[in-house]
Parts: structure tokens; C-alpha cells; sequence
């Protein structure tokens, strides 16, 4: 059996300062984000088991990444490098979208049976049109626009149909001046949607759904978002016939799966600097699962690009409260955009675009105090 090695930041902080010992430096920053990591913990999984666990501070760190030697040693020393790695802006069009702060992606999803607006956006255009605007007016970086609901147990969609739902979105957006992203598995959707102004793939399958999806978009250049979800069909919910796909260890499963699909990306002429990933939270996975996943997020650093969540009035949140409906969940949704900015995301995708930029504003006002703050550096 083959091991796999895990670099996982566990201890953040606010700011460098924070850790400084006197003798030099006591944090990185993570990814180029506004967060800072001092400790670390070295996992190593043979045959489904941890092997070997390493917990070490930033002095440790080269006698740690070398202990478990060969090509473990090997991973690990490329893993510490990305976690260290600094993101170039995204440039979509005209627009530049730096990745040093958490920005903020907003949702327009013009489909007639999504979970969230129930097709408003799709039947109402000069609505879709509205919303758009004050999206962009309230600080979204980039308008996500999809024509075809994912949501468990939601009904495949025809190419042709897809189409015909996201152009005019995308051709409105456009006359915007906004930066555009596609949220479709398809080739002929996201080729259609390019023609007409669009900047960005958001591809759920991570490119295994369509195979033409990895030459279009090495072709077209154009940056894309890798997600992880477990079925390979139709139904990206299910794996093997279980909902909630199968998982050894769910953390180490889904980096290894976005890592493949990463790597085969880059090997089909994708460039490294134009790829995204998400974990796909509420994807195939359990309540368990998407709260493993959400405490790891500063691990998915180590794959080297840069780290977009979608968890924006997801079921989990219901779950946990009191089974609000999806638009009674702002509080769990703000809620879990701040722990994605507390790892160090670069994106979040979201519904509620005004509230969210807000809470963020005030986060980042909290860092910039905690840069500027020297009365934590050592005596």
C-alpha cells in the first residue's frame, strides 16, 4: 500500500507578531491570507490508518518535514512551500481580483427549482437583472451564474436548456462590467457562456462529468474551480449507490481526490495559476463529514491553490439550529463564512452578498488592528 503524507496548520493566529519569539519569526502566513499558522501536525495514512503524527512549531519544522524520509519527506517539503505560497490576482476581463483578503462571490442562479430563490431570477429577468446590480453594488467580486440546480436529489438538465437559461444572464452581467463565473459541468454551457462575456469555470464534477470540459478550458485559458463531490453520474450526491459517499477518513479522501483532479488538470495544459478549489461542502457528505471538513480547511492550503468554500444557507445549518428553511439561515451562513476566513479562504460563494461583505469589512478591520497592534511582540 501506498502512503500519503497530510500538512496540516493547526494553530493560527491573528498576526505574525503574535508568535515572534525574540529569536525570529514564530508564524507563516497561510496562502498569502490574512491569517498566520505556528503549529503544525505531520500526518502520515497507510491502508485507511494514521502511521505516523508529527505535532511541531515553526523552529521544528525541517527536522519534521525530513522525518519520514524518501518521497514522504519529499511531499511534505511541497506541501510546506504551498501553504507558504502567495496567489497572483485572478484577472477576469477588466477586473482584478486580488486573493490577499477573503472575497466574495455572489449567487445568481437562474434555474426554475433551486433551493434558494425558487426560480425568481430565471423567470423575472429584469429581476435577475436587479439583483445582479445590487450584488456588484454591495461588493461581490464575481457573479456566479447557474443554470442547473445541484441540490440533492435535483433533476438533470439539458445542455440545450442550460443554454438557453445562462446566456442572457451572462449577457446582462456583462453590460455590467461584472466578472463572470459559470456554475455548469458542461462544455457546450460554459463554451456558449465564454462567447458572451463569461470569465470563469465553476465546474461541480471538478471536469469528470464532460470530457471535454479539460480541453476547453486549457484552450480557453480560462481559470476554473475544481469541487470535490462524490458520484461520478448524474447524481453528484451519490457514490456507489450511498448517499453520503463512502469515505475512509472524509479530510483525507477529499484532499486526495481534489489533489488527483488537480494534478490531471495541470498535466492536460491547465495552468497552475488559474485553477480554484472547493471541497464541496453538503456534497455528497454528511452532517459529520462537512463539520470534519470545515474544522480541517486550512490543510486544503497544502494543494498550492487557492481555497473557495461554498456554504452559504446549505442544509447543515438547519441542521444544527432548528430546521430553518433556506432563507431563515443568514446567522449559521455568516457563521460559517467566518470560520472559512478565520483558515484562510479566498473566496466564499454565497447568497447573501451585502451581509456577508459586511462581516467581512469588520474581519479584516480586526486584522489590519491585529498587523498594527506591537504591544504582543516580546520584551
Amino acid at each position: 500500500m501506498t502512503a500519503s503524507i497530510y500538512l496540516h496548520p493547526i494553530g493560527l493566529s491573528n498576526s505574525p507578531q503574535a508568535e515572534s519569539t525574540g529569536d525570529g519569526p514564530g508564524a507563516i502566513r497561510l496562502a498569502g491570507s490574512m491569517v498566520y499558522a505556528s503549529r503544525f501536525a505531520l500526518v502520515v495514512r497507510e491502508g485507511g490508518k494514521v502511521v505516523h503524527r508529527r505535532i511541531f512549531a515553526l523552529a521544528e519544522a525541517e527536522g519534521a518535514l525530513a522525518e519520514p524520509g524518501g518521497t514522504l519527506a519529499a511531499e511534505a517539503t511541497r506541501q510546506w512551500a504551498n501553504l507558504q505560497k502567495v496567489h497572483a490576482p485572478l484577472q477576469l476581463g477588466e477586473r482584478t481580483i486580488r486573493l490577499d483578503q477573503p472575497q466574495i462571490m455572489g449567487v445568481l442562479n437562474v434555474t426554475p427549482d433551486s433551493f434558494s430563490d425558487g426560480g425568481e431570477w430565471l423567470e423575472k429577468p429584469d429581476a435577475g437583472r436587479a439583483h445582479a446590480a445590487s450584488m456588484l453594488e454591495a461588493g461581490a467580486a464575481i457573479i456566479d451564474i447557474g443554470g442547473e440546480s445541484t441540490r440533492p436529489g435535483g433533476a438533470a438538465t439539458f445542455e440545450g436548456d442550460e443554454i438557453e437559461r445562462v446566456v442572457p444572464a451572462v449577457e446582462y452581467c456583462a453590460a455590467m462590467g461584472a466578472a463572470i463565473s459559470v456554475d455548469t459541468r458542461r462544455a457546450g454551457v460554459l463554451e456558449a457562456a465564454l462567447s458572451k462575456g463569461a470569465h470563469m469555470a465553476n465546474d461541480v464534477s471538478a471536469m469528470r462529468y464532460d470530457p471535454r470540459m479539460v480541453e476547453l478550458v486549457a484552450s480557453a485559458g480560462c481559470p476554473v474551480i475544481l469541487m470535490h463531490a462524490p458520484g461520478t453520474g448524474e447524481d453528484l450526491h451519490s457514490k456507489d449507490g450511498l448517499s453520503g459517499g463512502d469515505y475512509t477518513d472524509v479530510v483525507s479522501d477529499v484532499f486526495d481526490t481534489l489533489k488527483h483532479s488537480r494534478e490531471k488538470a495541470i498535466a492536460s495544459g491547465i495552468a497552475e495559476d488559474r485553477i480554484m478549489i472547493d471541497p464541496g461542502i453538503g456534497f455528497g457528505k454528511t452532517l459529520g463529514e462537512n463539520l470534519a471538513l470545515i474544522n480541517a480547511l486550512p490543510l486544503f492550503h497544502s494543494l498550492g491553490s487557492p481555497l473557495l468554500l461554498g456554504m452559504s444557507r446549505k442544509r447543515m445549518i438547519g441542521a444544527l439550529s432548528r430546521e430553518e428553511g433556506a432563507h431563515e439561515r443568514l446567522g449559521g451562513s455568516i457563521a460559517l463564512a467566518m470560520a472559512a476566513m478565520n483558515a484562510g479562504a479566498h473566496m466564499l460563494r454565497v447568497h447573501d452578498v451585502a451581509e456577508t461583505v459586511q462581516a467581512r469589512n469588520v474581519w479584516r478591520g480586526m486584522r489590519d488592528a491585529a498587523l498594527t497592534d506591537f504591544s504582543t511582540l516580546p520584551q
